[in-house]
Parts: structure tokens; C-alpha cells; sequence
């Protein structure tokens, strides 16, 4: 059974932080680059932020880079989203993706993903 859960949602105030869990059930997790999307209401799903195999290399949207870290524990096959310094355009659904393989090119770009898990709500209040 492939699986990708996030958990760690909520509704917070801006200026607050949030840690977001994403616990992948998948045979390849610790050869395979993740990321983190969002998606606002009425907009379309934009990339976050994605880390390689090894942990490595990191990338972020500019819109959350100096806010966001990303990492992984591949002895857990989890990978987390520390989101410091929230906004109110911080709200969407977020979502945990693992790319197609080892490279962070296969965890940005939406074709290029291979599972996607059901996200969780993050609400920053104003």
C-alpha cells in the first residue's frame, strides 16, 4: 500500500510556525526526492519547497525561502516542513509529493511527481 499522510495542519496567528509531518509508505523513500506544494483557494498549485535522496541540496520558492526548512529523516521515512514567520498568504492546502527519482528536479516540477499524499489545511490568521 502506497501512502504519503501529513499531519501537523492547523489554524495559526501570522508571525506563528507550524511543523508539518508527511510519513511516506513507499518502498523507495530514501532514493527518492520530496517536496512540498500548496494550494490556495481559487489558485493553482504552486511548489514550496524540495530536498534531494541525501538531504544534500534543498530548494525553495522565493516567497517562502528564509521562512521554510525542509528536511528528512530517511530511518523514519518522513519528511517535515518547519514554516516559521507565517503569513495570512501562507493559507492552502498543503501537500507531500515524492519525486520519480533521487534528483530535486523530480520533486518541483508537478509531471515529475509520482505520488501525491491528501493534504492538510494550514490557516494563518491576520
Amino acid at each position: 500500500q502506497v501512502s504519503l499522510v501529513e499531519s501537523g495542519g492547523g489554524l495559526v496567528q501570522a508571525g506563528g510556525s507550524l511543523r508539518l509531518s508527511c510519513a511516506a509508505s513507499i518502498r523507495t523513500f530514501s532514493s527518492s526526492a520530496m517536496g512540498w506544494f500548496r494550494q490556495a483557494p481559487g489558485k493553482e498549485r504552486e511548489f514550496v519547497t524540495a530536498i534531494n535522496w541525501n538531504s544534500r541540496v534543498t530548494k525553495y520558492a522565493d516567497s517562502v525561502k528564509g521562512r521554510f526548512t525542509i528536511s528528512r529523516d530517511n530511518a523514519k521515512n518522513t519528511v517535515y516542513l518547519q514554516m516559521n514567520s507565517l503569513k495570512p498568504e501562507d493559507t492552502a492546502v498543503y501537500y507531500c509529493a515524492a519525486g520519480r527519482g533521487e534528483t530535486i528536479v523530480t520533486a518541483i516540477f508537478d509531471q515529475s511527481i509520482r505520488y501525491w499524499g491528501q493534504g492538510t489545511q494550514v490557516t494563518v490568521s491576520s
